[in-house]
């Protein structure tokens, strides 16, 4: 636990300042022209997260897979899959990576394996093989009927029949992705095994992915049905949203393991984090997985991204969080990631940017999604993500297009081959190369603001204060630290909106008028005001 002080902390450990990139690096750079990402392309691009303001990187999977879900079907958690290179070539990323003052975070995939991973080929090869217990095995509710009413996040059933031993194999996912039985000693010994590998090698944390999921209920029993008008906070789910989880996720163990989790992170004299993908938006579940600090030291905040994007919508979500948080707690924003809709598809251009203002502004570690820095625009569907093929209007097939680093027809700076997914919408404008030379262009606001907040403690680290207006489109918030401030206001609205002024312009997106005391904002845009002289 870190020693909390009134303007700040005593000792912050590095996640807290730092600002995230999350690559999935299929689509980042390939260097070996067979249209897939890998770990070198990765490596050459170092220096423009450096220059772009980045502190740490979030990598998905890299692991050996046969790729059914692009990576996060495992079959081998301490090795690299041909397809991104091999464990030497991992090894000399993370050195450039530390050589640069950088940090990496792995994709930690621990509800489940591939169904051609060496336990699972065991586990179903007889009833009475000792990895039997490894994963979980059902017989028949009735004759042909799976255990219980369970369906997959991805839609189906949550249970396969295995023909050869005769019962249910469950699977939070696809069927190609059985879950591990976490209750198993053995199991937990093996993960944690995996930890210290990668932990040893040097690496910087863990993104657990499915955290909240590795815990069912042990009877078995059946969901309840949602009620008539239901609507998921999160977004519609299809089948798996027809029913209230109460039983096939979160279960009260899952903390222990948690626990246990950051206790091994924490045996190590450097700072790790552990940060989980836990879909709790009710805020008063999703703070359960800090524990008494000692469980996750962040689970994944997605408040922000489901918020209604008006200046009250923002403002309750960014309260619901810090309303919880205990005084040694800590959370993060993010905007996007490899599941979502792009932000500049689902706010359009001037959302998105004042998306980014949000983003290096709020209380909390930022985690930025490549190519939201250029304002990459959601692509269509192509058949190649799995959760598309079972429910259309879910496939990520479109958030995960190549970075488009040039201009022009080809690879855009990604392939010298054929891309395995097609270039995504507006590459002549979207890209590294011609937002470089733009001051207006969204590159040149992230760089800006990045560097902003690396320049200023009370963005990093300070407390966080919303003021009233009498404008109900307007959001105001002024972050305090050390005795300096600053001020941030953004106008959601269509139309020119006041803001008192208090201080000097350090930031402006779009349009604004400053004047003796007030600042007038145009239709859309924000400003960032140096207020430490006097506060706002």
């Amino acid at each position: 636990m870190v020693d909390a002080c009134q303007d700040g902390f005593v000792s912050d450990p590095w996640w807290r300042e730092a600002v995230f990139y999350h690559i999935y690096p299929l689509s980042f750079v390939d260097t070996d022209g067979d249209g897939y990402g890998d770990i070198q392309g990765v490596k050459d691009k170092l220096d423009y997260l450096v220059w772009l303001g980045i502190d740490a990187i979030w990598l998905s999977p890299v692991y050996e897979s046969p790729m059914i879900d692009w990576g996060y079907d495992v079959t081998d958690h301490t090795g690299i899959d041909p397809l991104f290179g091999d464990l030497d070539e991992f090894d000399e990323l993370l050195e450039a990576i530390h050589e640069r003052g950088l940090k990496l975070l792995m994709d930690l995939i621990i509800n489940h394996t591939s169904n051609k991973h060496p336990w699972f080929l065991e586990s179903r090869s007889s009833r009475d093989n000792p990895k039997r217990d490894w994963y979980v095995w059902k017989p028949s509710k009735e004759p042909g009927e799976p255990p219980n009413n369970w369906v997959s996040v991805f839609s189906g059933p949550a249970w396969s029949w295995d023909e050869h031993t005769g019962q249910w194999y469950r699977h939070t996912y696809l069927p190609e992705q059985p879950d591990l039985n976490w209750r198993n000693p053995d199991v937990v010994e093996a993960m944690m095994g995996v930890m210290r590998f990668w932990l040893d090698r040097g690496v910087d944390g863990f993104r657990v992915d499915a955290a909240h999921q590795i815990m069912k209920d042990p009877q078995n029993r059946d969901n309840p049905p949602t009620p008539p008008g239901y609507v998921d906070p999160y977004k519609e789910m299809g089948e798996y949203g027809k029913w209230i989880h109460v039983f096939d996720r979160g279960q009260d163990d899952v903390h222990g393991i948690h626990r246990q989790m950051r206790k091994l992170a924490d045996e190590y004299e450097r700072d790790i984090l552990t940060i989980g993908e836990i879909h709790e938006f009710d805020p008063t579940h999703w703070i359960a997985y800090y524990g008494s600090d000692d469980e996750l030291n962040m689970p994944f905040n997605y408040q922000l991204m489901v918020a209604e994007w008006t200046a009250a919508g923002v403002r309750k979500a960014v309260e619901a969080v810090e309303g919880v948080l205990p005084e040694w707690g800590w959370t993060n924003w993010t905007m996007g990631n490899h599941d979502e809709i792009r932000v500049a598809s689902r706010l359009g251009d001037r959302g998105a940017r004042q998306a980014a203002v949000l983003l290096a502004t709020l209380r909390g570690t930022p985690f930025l999604y490549y190519g939201d820095e250029i304002g990459m625009l959601n692509g269509p569907s192509h058949g190649h993500d799995p959760w598309g093929d079972n429910v259309a209007f879910l496939s990520r097939d479109g958030c995960r297009t190549p970075m488009q680093w040039h201009p022009g027809n080809g690879g855009v700076g990604f392939t010298s081959g054929e891309p395995w997914i097609p270039i995504g919408p507006d590459r002549d404008h979207r890209n590294v190369e011609i937002q470089k030379g733009d001051p207006l262009s969204f590159l040149a606001q992230y760089r800006s603001l990045l560097a902003l907040r690396r320049e200023r403690r009370s963005l990093r680290l300070g407390d966080i204060r919303f003021v009233d207006t009498e404008e109900e489109e307007m959001l105001v918030f002024v972050r305090s630290s050390d005795g300096e401030s600053t001020a941030v206001g953004v106008n959601f609205s269509n139309r020119p909106v006041q803001m008192r002024r208090s201080g000097d312009v350090v930031f402006a997106l779009g349009d604004y008028e400053s004047h003796p005391e007030s600042i007038l904002l145009g239709p859309h845009s924000a400003v960032i005001t140096d207020t430490s002289e006097g506060d706002e």
